[in-house]
């Protein structure tokens, strides 16, 4: 699902409004990095990708049962190119940033 990137909207957070502007700034092809955060338990990390803006998009996702359109969370996805070639995206939660690098 294609989507505006001018309406960049987390389904139960808010992305840091100069997260936003960062990411609306971004054209295809300029070099970007995303830092996410991993939390498994109690530790946590940062985990780094780097690559070539390919844009802005949506991703619906289901749940484990069938249930009316309505429950489904639609997430915003940045795609990318990294360096080896290999198509990459990555879902936009309250805790990644994207750089322009």
């Amino acid at each position: 699902m294609s989507a505006d990137p001018t309406k960049i909207v987390l389904p139960t957070r808010r992305l840091d409004p100069a997260q936003v502007d960062v990411i609306r700034g971004l054209r295809p092809g300029d070099k970007i990095r995303v830092t996410q955060q991993v939390r498994v338990g109690a530790k946590k990390w940062d985990a780094t990708a780097e690559g070539e803006f390919r844009g802005i998009a949506y991703l619906e996702t289901g749940v484990t049962t069938e249930r009316v359109k309505e429950d489904d969370l639609v997430v915003p996805v940045v795609r990318f190119t990294k360096p080896n070639g290999e198509l990459s995206s990555i879902t936009l939660d309250e805790h990644t940033r994207v750089v322009k690098v």
